[in-house]
């Protein structure tokens, strides 16, 4: 499922539509699925050390509960695109919506550990689908004029999503005395974490009720009529719609559906670019981000912070998120990706390394010393910022942009598969390898952080400015 490859004519490259609003409208409703992949990710920060307590598991059994949803997400991913060209857009958002749904309220009610696990693979599943239809059906119905900051809604959507479940978070467990076991309307306190995501999932099913289908979708089914009148909703009536409707058919026509084996060639099984792309996406992973919004609340209790304190400092950490991805917004097409990516890695690497230096000191009354503590506290900040400007926003542009058209589909489907499974490396790993030893653990997210910087400048080859024809 991919956007029109051929590119827009002239007139429909510069249509400004009447109502501009209201393509925002749908944008912004499509990446409601965008805002519930990042509260869904990040909701969990609250529940983690409740989840130990009640079940009463070790670190390496709670890290599989809580990496168990990514492979639902690796599902979810790899059929999105099939289900949405057989039932259309729409439809692959409202049954997102239903699985968010029954998600969160299985999740809330766990009868056993078992139990939530499986609700967890099944958010896993609306999360991974989520992030496949959201940006396609972005991509489809833009104005091409708009197309770019149009789309940057779902990046924007996810850190707004993963900010807000942290700021709700803090706000239950406050509400339970700051016990996340405590009890509130009936439930504890992670229970109604948890079980609030109810009401976006509930949201984004009303909001897909209220924007049209994608015209590409339409006209791959015959309902070329439904087409125009989308078309002219979103593009305008200034544009010639029996022309659109044809350059669609044509582009439609004339894509090279990739395949995996379109991929295989050069001395290690895959082409160089793809393994340029798997190579993104795993180190996009191992500098460890995950942690920072899956464990941030019981990596701060574990050196002695309150559990309210350590709740608001995961929100602030979210507000941080969003300033940098905003900031990588402005700055990716003015300085370019590489830059970019290169500048985040430094600051990547100060951060981590920081971190790790501060971990390493021992606890005085169950607690950090206190230069120690403020030190690890900016440094966690410093590192987040310096990722959501870059590595955060600039792997996907660079995923997006990289390959040849011949294997762009095929290529950045296991670039993106590499990146839920190096996802998971580190969500399952972080748990042991804190008990193990905290400050060793981010010893090694630094040296993933450096390591990024040579095969920036050796492997990855700028994009800005480029057409997808020019990439080969």
């Amino acid at each position: 499922m991919t956007s029109t490859a051929q590119a827009p004519r002239p007139g429909a490259r510069t249509a400004h539509p009447e109502h501009l609003g209201h393509v925002i409208f749908i944008a912004a409703a499509a990446a409601m699925g965008g805002f519930l992949f990042g509260y869904d990710s990040a909701v969990i920060n609250g529940a983690v050390e409740a989840i130990r307590s009640r079940y009463d598991i070790g670190s390496a059994t709670l890290a599989q509960v809580i990496a168990i949803a990514l492979i639902g997400c690796a599902i979810g991913a790899a059929t999105a695109g099939r289900i949405a060209d057989r039932i259309g857009r729409i439809r692959c958002m409202q049954i997102s919506a239903v699985l968010f749904t029954v998600s969160a309220v299985g999740s809330a009610l766990p009868f056993a550990l078992w139990d939530l696990a499986f609700w967890r693979i099944i958010g896993g599943f609306a999360i991974g689908m989520a992030s496949v239809i959201g940006p396609a059906y972005i991509a489809e119905v833009s104005p091409a004029a708009y197309r770019g900051r149009l789309g940057s809604f779902q990046q924007a959507a996810i850190v707004v999503g993963i900010a807000i479940s942290q700021l709700v978070n803090w706000g239950i467990l406050n509400a339970a005395g700051g016990d996340q076991r405590g009890k509130l309307m009936g439930l504890e306190a992670w229970q109604v974490m948890l079980g609030v995501m109810v009401i976006p999932a509930v949201l984004y099913g009303l909001l897909s009720f209220a924007i049209p289908e994608s015209p590409r979708f339409l006209i791959s089914v015959g309902k070329e009529d439904r087409a125009r009148e989308v078309l002219n909703e979103v593009e305008g009536d200034k544009i010639d719609l029996t022309a659109r409707v044809a350059e669609i058919e044509h582009a439609m026509k004339s894509e090279h559906k990739s395949t995996f084996k379109d991929l295989l060639g050069g001395s290690f099984f895959f082409k160089p670019i793809v393994w340029v792309g798997i190579g993104l996406s795993v180190f996009q992973q191992f500098v460890g981000i995950n942690v920072a919004f899956y464990y941030s609340s019981t990596l701060w209790q574990s050196v002695g912070v309150d559990p309210s304190e350590s709740f608001f400092y995961s929100f602030t950490t979210s507000i941080i998120n969003i300033i940098g991805t905003v900031i990588a917004m402005i700055f990716v097409d003015r300085i370019g990706r590489k830059p970019l990516a290169l500048i985040g890695s430094v600051g990547m690497v100060i951060g981590l390394g920081l971190e790790a230096w501060a971990f390493s000191y021992d606890l005085v009354d169950g607690k950090l010393p206190a230069t120690q503590g403020w030190v690890a506290l900016i440094a966690a900040h410093v590192f987040v910022l310096f990722f959501a400007l870059s590595w955060g926003v600039v792997v996907w542009v660079f995923l997006g942009e990289m390959f040849p058209n011949r294997i762009r589909a095929a290529a950045l489907g296991v670039a993106a598969s590499a990146q839920w499974i190096a996802n998971w490396a580190i969500t399952a790993s972080f748990p042991s390898l804190a008990d193990w030893n905290l400050s060793a653990t981010y010893v090694i997210y630094t040296i993933f952080a450096a390591l990024s910087i040579p095969f920036v400048l050796k492997y990855v080859k700028e994009t800005k400015g480029k057409t997808l024809e020019e990439m080969g």
